[in-house]
């Protein structure tokens, strides 16, 4: 892929996922503000946007066999990924997540006040994702099939009582905004899920799963964001 600055960071990590680690490490969002071009990425950081993509094409260059190409994946095939390796991931990781940041605030909350503020803004994640996963689940995510096979088989749309499929999109959009900038929140109290000197096992175990967490909620929203939305 030819990339310049007036190339979207979107289109640039649809292409290849690897890209993603390479705008992770200046800072730059690659999921919920990936419709951003790199030159306007790059206005507000401490990088160019020559350096950024130089990067990009150190990272990317050959391609390993195996490795995903979600960009060519067809609509079923991304949901079906999404549902079995994201929603399965988050459901398993929440209640211990909910656990672990409860008891940190509890126990350690006095001396540590930002645990307070983890752990609210992790409840309020989890009540979000659960609710958004279900909605993608019931909703929209069938209808979106529904919607393909029509497309392939030269069928008319299937009727939606949400009208277009832009409203229930927008909705799930500004609800993965929503979940990052309380994940990106928990990563600044944290400083960088650093764990502090006098941090015990269950505050180690806590941060490692939170990173992990905010991880995978990036690549979640990437995968329906920059590929599966647009498409």
């Amino acid at each position: 892929m030819i990339t310049t600055p007036e190339t979207t960071i979107r289109d640039i990590v649809a292409d290849d996922f690897r890209a993603a680690a390479v705008f992770q490490q200046f800072g730059i969002d690659f999921c919920c503000q990936g419709n951003r071009t790199v030159g306007d990425a790059c206005r507000t950081g401490a990088a160019s946007a020559e350096d950024v993509l130089r990067s990009v094409r150190e990272a990317t260059t050959g391609y390993p066999a195996g490795a995903p190409r979600f960009n060519a994946w067809d609509l079923g095939t991304l949901v079906a990924f999404v549902v079995a390796n994201h929603h399965v991931y988050v459901r398993q990781a929440m209640p211990p997540l909910l656990t672990h940041t409860e008891k940190l605030a509890r126990v350690r909350g006095a001396r540590h006040p930002e645990l307070l503020e983890v752990a609210r803004l992790f409840a309020g994640v989890a009540v979000e994702m659960t609710s958004h996963m279900e909605k993608e689940e019931h909703i929209l995510f069938p209808y979106i099939i529904e919607l393909a096979a029509a497309r392939r088989d030269n069928g008319a749309a299937p009727c939606a009582p949400f009208g277009t499929v832009r409203n229930p999109i927008r909705m799930m959009e500004a609800e993965h905004e929503s979940a990052g900038t309380a994940m990106a929140r928990i990563r600044e109290l944290t400083s960088g899920y650093r764990v502090p000197a006098n941090g015990c096992a269950t505050y180690e175990v806590c941060l490692r799963a939170l990173d992990a967490f905010e991880a995978d909620l990036h690549q979640h929203v990437h995968l329906e964001n920059n590929i599966l939305f647009p498409k």
